[in-house]
C-alpha cells in the first residue's frame, strides 16, 4: 500500500504540485474510470433481482420495493380486482423460481390458511389448479374427454354434454373444473406483483397504503389502488406525494443457481461449462507453446529454403480476419471428425502467427555458441531446444502462455463452430449465449456469469501482467 500511495503522491521533484502534475492525474484518473466503471457496473447489476433487470431500474444499488399482489378473479359474479398483502417473497417471485424450488414449498399446506377469492387467486397463481382438477376427474370418474376438453375445437364441444358431465358436484368443484377448462365466465385468474406505496387520499387527506404498477418519477400522477379495499377502483395519486420503502436486498442467487445446474429455464450447468473451458484453456494453451516454441526456434536458428517464405506467409496469416478463415475451420472440424468434441476447439487455435513470431524474435537474441558447444557436447537437436533454448526463451513464453489462456478462455468464434449442437461441451462465453431463449431472458444470470468468466483471466493479468511486458518488450514487438 504504501509503494501505491508513493506511486499517486509524485511531483516533479518540487514540494507542490504543478499544472502538469495535474494534468497528469487527471489522465490517470480518467483511464481508470473508463476502464473501472463498466466492469463496477457489471459487478453491481449482477446481483440485481430478474425484476429489476426487466424493469431496466438505472437505481445504483440492489435491492426492490416492498410488494403486494393484485389479483384479479373470474366467476360467476364478474370480474373482481383486489389487493392480497403480506404474502411471501417466493410467492411473490413464484414463476422465477426453478421446478426444483417449487416441488420443494407446501403449496397445499399454504393454501390452507385462505379462502374465497384469495384462494382462487393463489391456486391459480400457484399452478394448483390442473393437478386439483385431474386428481378430482380421476376420484369422482367424471369423463375422461374433460381432461381433453380445453384443447377441442367449439364444433367439436358440443358433442358432449359439459353441464350433464358436471351435475351432482359441489360448487367448490364445479368452479375448479370450468377454472381447469377456462370455460366462460371462469376465465383464467391472474396475480401480479405491484410496489406498496403510502400516499394520502386525494379526497380526505388521510395517510393510506396504496399498490401501484411501479415507481415513474417522470410521471404526474400514478395509478393506485388502496390496499385495504375501503376505495373502490383506480384512484389518481401525485407522485411528489408518494412514498415508497426499498431494501438492499442482493440476489446472490443470479450466482449460486446457474452453477448448481437450477436456474430457471436454462437448460445447461455452468459448472460443467466452467470445467470444459479450463480443460480447453490448459490443453490448448501447452499445445500452443510447445508448436510455437518449435516453430520459432526452426525460424530462428536454422538456415534452410524457404526460410523467409515460411516466414512471411505466416506473417501473413495475422493480417487474415478469423471470420474469413470459419468456413474453412467448420469444413476441416467436420472432415476429421472432432465436430461436437472439445477437442475440434483445442487443435484448430493450436498454433498462433503471433506465438510464433513472439518467440522467434526472443530466440534471435539467444547466442548461437551456445548451441555449437552443445552439439560438440554431442547433444541431439532435441536436446539442444529442449534443454538450452527453451530454458532461455522462458520470459517469452510466460507471456505467450498468458495471451493464450485468455485467448482461449474468451474464445467464442471456435467453439461455435465446433460444439454448438452439443450442449455436454459447452464453454464458458457459449453457456452466456444460452441464458437468452427465444421466449425467455434472464439477464440476471448472465450478467452475474459473465462476472464470473472474467475472474479467472482478470486474476492471471494482474499477477503475471510483469511476464506480457517483459516478454514482449525482449522480443522485439512493437
Amino acid at each position: 500500500m504504501s509503494t501505491v500511495w508513493e506511486f499517486l503522491t509524485r511531483t516533479q521533484g518540487r514540494n507542490r504540485l504543478s499544472w502538469t502534475d495535474w494534468v497528469a492525474y487527471a489522465y490517470l484518473l480518467l483511464g481508470f474510470l473508463i476502464i473501472f466503471l463498466p466492469v463496477l457496473w457489471l459487478g453491481i447489476n449482477s446481483v440485481k433481482t430478474a425484476f429489476q433487470i426487466e424493469k431496466q431500474d438505472l437505481s445504483l444499488l440492489p435491492g426492490d420495493y416492498e410488494r403486494v399482489a393484485r389479483a384479479t378473479v373470474n366467476g360467476p359474479d364478474g370480474r373482481e380486482i383486489f389487493i392480497i398483502s403480506d404474502l411471501p417473497d417466493w410467492v411473490l417471485n413464484w414463476r422465477s423460481l426453478s421446478a426444483s424450488e417449487q416441488a420443494d414449498i407446501d403449496v397445499e399446506a399454504f393454501l390452507t390458511a385462505y379462502s374465497g377469492r384469495e384462494y382462487y387467486a393463489l391456486r391459480s397463481h400457484l399452478d394448483q389448479v390442473p393437478e386439483a382438477a385431474r386428481a378430482l376427474i380421476a376420484q369422482k370418474n367424471l369423463p375422461d374427454w374433460l381432461n381433453r376438453y380445453n384443447s377441442l375445437t367449439d364444433d367439436a364441444r358440443k358433442a358432449f354434454d359439459l353441464e350433464g358431465a358436471l351435475q351432482g358436484l359441489a360448487p367448490d368443484e364445479v368452479r375448479l373444473i370450468k377454472e381447469y377448462l377456462g370455460v366462460s365466465p371462469f376465465d383464467p385468474n391472474r396475480l401480479v406483483t405491484q410496489v406498496l406505496v403510502t400516499a394520502p387520499n386525494p379526497e380526505t387527506g388521510e395517510a393510506m397504503e396504496w399498490a401501484i404498477p411501479d415507481i415513474n418519477p417522470q410521471a404526474e400522477f400514478l395509478p393506485g389502488r388502496a390496499v385495504d379495499g375501503s376505495i373502490e377502483g383506480v384512484v389518481r395519486l401525485p407522485v411528489e406525494t408518494v412514498t415508497a420503502s426499498r431494501k438492499f436486498r442482493p440476489a446472490w442467487g443470479n450466482y449460486l443457481d446457474p452453477l448448481r445446474g437450477k436456474a430457471y429455464g436454462v437448460n445447461v450447468n455452468f459448472a460443467t461449462c466452467i470445467t470444459n473451458s479450463v480443460l480447453v484453456t490448459i490443453i490448448a494453451t501447452i499445445i500452443t507453446l510447445l508448436i510455437n516454441s518449435m516453430a520459432g526456434f526452426a525460424l530462428s536458428k536454422y538456415r534452410f529454403r524457404g526460410q523467409v517464405l515460411f516466414l512471411t506467409i505466416i506473417l501473413t496469416t495475422l493480417m487474415v480476419p478469423a471470420t474469413i478463415t470459419l468456413v474453412g475451420v467448420f469444413k476441416a472440424i467436420n472432415a476429421t471428425g472432432l465436430s461436437g468434441s472439445i477437442w475440434g476447439v483445442i487443435i484448430p487455435g493450436a498454433a498462433t502467427p503471433a506465438g510464433v513470431f513472439l518467440l522467434r524474435q526472443y530466440m534471435l537474441t539467444i547466442p548461437d555458441e551456445l548451441m555449437e558447444a552443445a552439439r560438440m557436447d554431442s547433444a541431439s537437436e532435441w536436446k539442444v531446444y529442449w534443454r538450452i533454448v527453451l530454458p532461455l526463451a522462458l520470459p517469452a513464453i510466460a507471456a505467450l502462455g498468458i495471451l493464450s489462456i485468455i485467448w482461449r478462455w474468451n474464445d467464442l468464434i471456435i467453439p461455435m463452430v465446433a460444439i454448438s449442437t452439443t450442449k455436454e461441451a459447452y464453454t464458458i462465453q457459449l453457456c452466456l449465449l444460452e441464458f437468452r431463449g427465444e421466449h425467455i431472458s434472464q439477464e440476471h444470470y448472465r450478467l452475474a456469469m459473465t462476472v464470473v468468466s472474467l475472474i479467472p483471466t482478470t486474476l492471471v493479468f494482474v499477477f503475471l501482467q510483469r511476464y506480457i511486458t517483459t516478454g514482449i518488450a525482449n522480443s522485439g514487438m512493437k
